[in-house]
C-alpha cells in the first residue's frame, strides 16, 4: 500500500456530537497510509456523554482537541480550530465525510497545484453539483471563474463548507467566518467575501466520487433547512430564483467585509 505523508497540511475537522463519524473518518485516512503535520479536532461543545469519548480518541487518533464552554456555530468552531493550526495550507473536512481510496493522490495533486501556482486559495474535492463556470486546468481539476455577465446565481458557490484544501492563511484575505449565525448564513457570507476579495480555485472534476458524505440514523446531519426553499413547485421556483438573483448580486457589491 502507497503511503502518503503531508508534513505541511494541518488536517482541520469540525465536529458536533457525531463521534462515530469523527472516528470513521480519521480511521480511514490511517487505513489508507495518509499522514499529516497535524490533525485538529475543534469541537462545538458536544453533549458530556461524548466528551470523555473525544479525549480517548484524542491519545488514539493523536489530535489537538479544541472545545469550548458553549455552542457557538459552525463559524466560531472553524475560527478557533484555524487559529492553532501551524502548517501553511489547511484540509478542512467536517466529521461525517468518508474519503475513498484515491484521495490522498489527489490531495498531493492539488497540494502540487497550489505549490506551483500561489495564486490559487482554494482547492475543492466536494460539491452537491458542478460549479457553473468552469475552464480546463488539468487532468484532475478545471478552474472556477467568474465571466463579467455571470447570470447563473450559483456564482457565488466559488466557496463552500464542503472539503477542500486551502492555505492557512485564508482569513487574512478573506476574514474570519461570523459568529452566532446559522450553519447556512455562515457559509453564505464566506462565499459573498471570497468573491469580493478575488478568490481563486480548483474545482476536483470527478466531485461526487473522490470523498462522500456519510450521515447514519443514529448521527443525523445537523444541518437544517427552511422546507419552501427546497419546494420544487414551479411558482416556488420563480419567486426563489428572482429572490436569488436579485439578493446575491446586491450582496456582493454591498455586502460589508468579513475582518
Amino acid at each position: 500500500m502507497t503511503s502518503y505523508n503531508f508534513p505541511d497540511i494541518s488536517l482541520l475537522v469540525t465536529h458536533y456530537n457525531r463521534p462515530e463519524s469523527l472516528e470513521n473518518l480519521l480511521s480511514t485516512f490511517r487505513k489508507m497510509g495518509c499522514t499529516f503535520g497535524e490533525i485538529i479536532v475543534s469541537d462545538d461543545c458536544s453533549k458530556p456523554i461524548y466528551q470523555q469519548q473525544l479525549k480517548n480518541m484524542s491519545l488514539a487518533y493523536d489530535f489537538q482537541l479544541v472545545g469550548g464552554e458553549t455552542n457557538q456555530g459552525l463559524g466560531n468552531n472553524i475560527n478557533k480550530g484555524q487559529a492553532i493550526v501551524t502548517k501553511p495550507f489547511t484540509l478542512y473536512i467536517q466529521e461525517d465525510f468518508e474519503p475513498s481510496n484515491l484521495f490522498p493522490e489527489k490531495l498531493y495533486n492539488g497540494l502540487k497545484c497550489m505549490l506551483n501556482n500561489p495564486a490559487l486559495d482554494i482547492v475543492k474535492y466536494y460539491a452537491y453539483y458542478p460549479y457553473p463556470y468552469l475552464k480546463p486546468y488539468n487532468q484532475d481539476f478545471d478552474e472556477m471563474y467568474i465571466p463579467t455577465l455571470a447570470l447563473d446565481y450559483d456564482k457565488i458557490y466559488f466557496y463552500t463548507d464542503h472539503p477542500h484544501l486551502r492555505r492557512s492563511t485564508f482569513a487574512e484575505k478573506f476574514g474570519k467566518y461570523p459568529v452566532g449565525l446559522k450553519g447556512d448564513t455562515t457559509e453564505y457570507k464566506m462565499c459573498i467575501s471570497f468573491i469580493q476579495n478575488k478568490g481563486k480555485g480548483l474545482f476536483y472534476k470527478d466531485y461526487q466520487n473522490l470523498i462522500l458524505q456519510k450521515n447514519s440514523a443514529e448521527e443525523p446531519s445537523t444541518m437544517t433547512r427552511t422546507n419552501w426553499k427546497q419546494r420544487p413547485n414551479v411558482f416556488v421556483k420563480v419567486i426563489r430564483d428572482t429572490y436569488r438573483q436579485l439578493k446575491y448580486n446586491y450582496d456582493i457589491l454591498t455586502m460589508k467585509p468579513l475582518s
